[in-house]
């Protein structure tokens, strides 16, 4: 995170259409990490649940999308189906002091563009481990944004976890890994836990002890550098258990279903964005 992208993130208006599961996580974890001032935040969503979780969280309703266009940044937080109709409500107040920064999958930056003519875009692909810091945001600047709007980007979404610039031909699958890829681990998650009570332990230690197994395994491949080959090989000595298991992955084309599901987010992303 830059000086200059952390000054303009503390000094920016920011303004959230949609305030759900995404956006929502984005909101609190900026105020978590205290890197967003309450009184710069504000937003506009319809569901009432959304409402009541930023009344909670302090953060000031605007009275419809209009309004949250008072902001100097503006955040895009709609699934992809409900974006047409958001960006036509706000194309006759976005201005070219408008940075607008989408968080929809698979939407283009040229869709973007040709909806808001004159402001200035950023594809983004963030993830819902950006409620408690941990998030994975790759974001992809449009053709009028500016360098200076790229390092307030990547202030924003670093304040909740890691974020970097990719090509935007890269997001569809940026979508399938790190967008949906939380979906897919906590399915591991409980799939070991179900194992640990098959085996014979309480539901709740074996919850316990699924959730602290990924999460060291994450932390020491992440901070020793691991190829996560060298942590398996570690793990698995001669003729033990561990092999034992990893047999029954393989002969279950545990790695191929895994691949499989990524492109196939990765497929829909793109589908989406159509």
């Amino acid at each position: 995170m830059t000086d200059e992208g952390k000054r303009q993130l503390r000094e920016a208006k920011l303004g959230f259409i949609g305030a759900g599961a995404m956006g929502g996580a984005i909101i609190k974890g900026l105020l978590a990490q205290g890197r967003v001032a309450r009184e710069n935040l504000t937003f506009f969503d319809p569901d009432p649940a959304a409402q009541a979780q930023m009344e909670k969280l302090g953060v000031e309703a605007a009275l419809d999308n209009a309004e949250v266009m008072h902001s100097q940044v503006v955040i895009l937080a709609v699934k992809p189906q409900l974006l047409g109709p958001v960006l036509a409500g706000i194309k006759d107040f976005a201005r070219p002091w408008h940075l607008v920064i989408s968080i929809a999958a698979g939407v283009t930056l040229a869709t973007l563009e040709a909806a808001l003519p004159e402001s200035r875009l950023i594809r983004t692909m963030p993830n819902t481990p950006a409620l408690v810091g941990a998030g994975m945001t790759c974001l992809a600047p449009g053709s009028r944004a500016t360098p200076e709007d790229t390092a307030l980007a990547l202030a924003l979404f670093q304040a909740v976890g890691q974020a970097a610039t990719v090509e935007e031909r890269l997001m569809d699958a940026v979508t399938g890994l790190s967008g949906s890829g939380p979906a897919f681990v906590a399915l591991f998650i409980e799939a070991m836990a179900d194992g640990g009570v098959k085996a014979g332990l309480p539901r709740v230690l074996a919850h316990n002890m699924a959730v602290q197994t990924v999460l060291g395994s994450a932390k020491l491949v992440h901070e020793e550098d691991l190829h996560p080959g060298k942590l398996k090989d570690m793990v698995a000595s001669p003729g033990g258990t561990t092999i034992e298991g990893l047999h029954v992955l393989e002969k279950g084309g545990f790695r191929g279903l895994v691949m499989s599901a990524v492109t196939a987010a990765a497929a829909r992303a793109q589908e989406l964005g159509k």
